[in-house]
């Protein structure tokens, strides 16, 4: 029998055509817009860093009207929760 002959891989020097090399970036990198100013964006911290990085934004955020709609918003949605599972309220209000 024969000697098989591997084949080897063909190489390519792709450039893209409307690509300008600024030395800054590679035209292959996706990236979000506003990744740069993201806090929770990077390393995979767990469960837990991320809700820790998630709050700490929050509190840091300078729009507060944001963040008292945002405590709205939960709040009324925990009490439409209750409301559906029929929760009674009066057990954190005394009978006079």
């Amino acid at each position: 029998m024969g000697i098989l002959k591997t084949r080897k891989n063909k190489k390519f020097s792709y450039n893209p055509r409307y690509y300008k090399n600024d030395g800054e970036g590679s035209p292959y990198e996706m990236k979000h817009k506003f990744d740069e100013f993201r806090s929770t964006v990077g390393a995979n911290p767990g469960l837990k860093g991320k809700f820790k990085n998630a709050f700490e934004e929050l509190r840091q955020s300078k729009n507060g009207t944001a963040n008292k709609r945002l405590l709205l918003i939960i709040a009324i949605l925990v009490f439409v929760f209750l409301y559906i599972i029929e929760f009674d309220l009066s057990i954190f209000f005394q009978k006079l």
